[in-house]
């Protein structure tokens, strides 16, 4: 059963869809390209299968990911991330190069293109200024 937190906010929301333990250990082998419920249960190190398989149910009923199946005798499925998955790809870079920086500095975002170090920025969407850390700040939102 997912965790709920007594906390209101957007952070407390999101923990609940994707903070339980293993969550973004799943999400990140799906960041890779890894699929298939056997090689997720091979990449993500010491996660049982029915661990994994409560995961992949819960980011699937959050519409997360979305199961395929690929063979029906024996039922076999891949595991695809959807748009809204996708999107927390920034999240989970963004959490492995402040890990990085913060722990053992293992791993950095790569630019395909130029093979440089990639930053994790944050851009106006009204304007498209880049904007400073230090300019932004968590609000609610204005009633228009």
């Amino acid at each position: 059963m997912p965790r709920t937190y007594s906390q209101e906010g957007p952070i407390a929301r999101a923990l609940e869809l994707v903070g339980e333990r293993w969550t973004l250990l799943v999400l990140q082998e799906l960041l890779k390209g890894v699929s298939r419920f056997a090689d997720l249960e091979n990449t993500v190190e010491g996660i049982s299968p029915n661990v994994l398989s409560s995961r992949l149910k819960n980011l699937e009923e959050h519409q997360i990911v979305e199961r395929k199946f690929y063979s029906e005798h024996p039922p076999r499925a891949e595991y695809l991330l959807t748009r809204k998955g996708h999107e927390l790809g920034v999240v989970a870079g963004a959490l492995a190069v402040w890990g990085s920086r913060h722990t053992k500095g293992e791993i950095e975002l790569i630019h395909d293109e130029c093979g440089k170090s990639v930053e994790v920025i944050y851009q106006c969407g009204s304007c498209k200024e880049h904007v400073p850390r230090s300019r932004v700040r968590l609000e609610q939102p204005r009633a228009s």
